[in-house]
């Protein structure tokens, strides 16, 4: 039975000279959540694995 692979979101924030993870989710909307209370400087990068293939 194949799986999906999960989507992950990290949440980053710039902090001179270097972008800091702040947060590593699989729950897009926390993720989202939390960049809008930080405010400035924030990313929210979304990583999916690709399936592997036999």
């Amino acid at each position: 039975m194949p799986e999906t692979p999960a989507t992950t979101y990290v949440v980053r924030v710039f902090e001179k000279p270097h972008w800091r993870t702040v947060l590593t989710t699989n729950d897009k909307t926390k993720a989202l959540a939390l960049a809008k209370e930080i405010g400035d400087k924030v990313r929210v990068d979304t990583i999916t694995p690709k399936p592997e293939e036999r």
